[in-house]
């Protein structure tokens, strides 16, 4: 059959889904959907006791990387259409379904956060054409691979609970698509400005084709023509210009991917693609307390953002704190903006830490930086770079005693917001 067949019976099989999830409770098939909405999220809710089943019994389906690999292949073989909406590699894509396991796995006790969580991906996967029936051929899926990779040994009380965890996750993300339904699944944009700062970094600078609602700190995905299906996920840095351009900070992390073809393979005037962003990353307001932000590498670029922010709305008294970590000098690639905000703005403090120690930047780890100036528990915590940063920097600020709800940042940037990609 053709792709364009395949696709209007995907359609078709949507409306009739979506006609069926909002029927009254009692009519209809008696196989719920993932998304039944006339029931509520709460009747799919996947709780404690799910959690304690599954984590029991995760070794007989475990390692995810096999699972995950039964799922797809699971799924392509009932429906090759579907394989369509895939990268060529589907590697990355095999490795943000697992973290969107493991996600959901350690938060059924915590559903308001796990709620919110799937709502704004289901809001952000409309760009790549899912539909309410992929969540069902994606329950089919998990379902099947789960029996494979246990032999077909799984007990029902597993499987239920695995259901169940599925629906939860699809009921969330179905909502989040419908309540997005007036805004574009994607923009498109031309780069205006394209710039390489280092030989494996550039500046470039994007104009959506209409209004882009971004918060500064949010993120976009970005696709590049080069690499169709295949979005990756960058801080605008700083405000949005006058004219709606956005300024991405883009450092190539290897060969073929989407960094790569961002640095080496695109120039002014080509048209990339952004997702809706995301990202929860951005300033109180009302700013209520002193602000503490670390950065490194091209996190920079959300710290810029913030900063700016503050800049425009700053409460009168309050103050903000800013450790910019890198490994050497030469990776201060934008540093006249920084200085220009060190101009405009008295009441930001700056400390730059390298690891090679060059004046007059401090010398060392920047999470170890932190604990040489003063008490920061009393201030909100907003952290950005690359993955181990992250991760080093959110232990050390719990251990000296900030709380957790006040240590801001989204997951880190080999996986932000794990996709549950169909």
């Amino acid at each position: 059959m053709t792709t364009d067949y395949h696709s209007l019976l995907a359609r078709q099989e949507a409306m009739r889904l979506r006609a069926r999830l909002r029927a009254p409770a009692g009519h209809g098939a008696p196989h719920a959907s993932p998304a039944t909405a006339a029931a509520g999220l709460r009747a799919v809710l996947a709780g404690p006791a799910d959690q304690e089943v599954i984590v029991r019994n995760l070794a007989q389906v475990t390692p995810f990387g096999a699972l995950i690999g039964h799922l797809y292949d699971a799924m392509f073989e009932r429906h090759p259409y579907l394989r369509q909406l895939f990268p060529a590699s589907m590697e990355f894509q095999m490795a943000h379904l697992e973290r969107a396991l493991r996600y959901l796995i350690e938060n059924l006790g915590r559903p308001d956060e796990a709620t919110a969580f799937f709502t704004r991906l289901g809001r952000d996967h409309r760009k790549l054409g899912v539909l309410p029936v992929h969540y069902e051929v994606f329950e089919e899926a998990l379902l099947e691979a789960l029996q494979r990779q246990a032999g077909g040994r799984l007990g029902g009380d597993v499987t239920g609970a695995w259901l169940r965890m599925a629906r939860f996750a699809a009921a969330a993300m179905v909502r989040g698509a419908d309540d997005a339904l007036r805004e574009p699944s994607y923009w498109s944009g031309t780069v205006t400005y394209h710039r390489r700062r280092r030989p494996d970094l550039a500046v470039l600078r994007v104009r959506p084709s209409e209004p882009y609602p971004c918060r500064p700190g949010q993120y976009a995905r970005l696709q590049s023509p080069l690499l169709p299906h295949t979005w990756r996920p960058y801080t605008p840095a700083g405000v949005p210009g006058t004219d709606g351009e956005l300024e991405f900070h883009v450092r190539r992390t290897g060969p073929g991917g989407v960094s790569d073809a961002l640095v080496t393979g695109t120039d002014v005037g080509d048209t990339l693609l952004l997702g809706p962003a995301q990202g929860t990353t951005t300033l109180d307001d009302p700013l209520a307390q002193d602000v503490l932000i670390v950065a490194g590498g091209t996190g920079w670029a959300t710290a810029r953002a913030l900063l700016e922010d503050l800049a425009a709305r700053r409460t009168p008294g309050r103050s903000a704190h800013l450790f910019l970590g890198v490994r050497t000098a030469d990776e201060l690639y934008d540093a006249p903006a920084l200085a220009r905000l060190e101009k405009r703005c008295p009441w930001l403090r700056v400390v730059r830490v390298t690891e090679g120690g060059a004046a007059p930047s401090e010398h060392g780890t920047v999470d170890a930086a932190i604990t040489r100036h003063g008490d920061f528990t009393g201030h909100v915590a907003y952290v950005s770079g690359p993955p181990a940063m992250i991760t080093a920097v959110v232990r050390r600020l719990a251990a000296l005693g900030l709380p957790a709800g006040r240590i801001r940042h989204d997951p880190a940037p080999d996986g932000r917001t794990a996709g549950l990609t169909l």
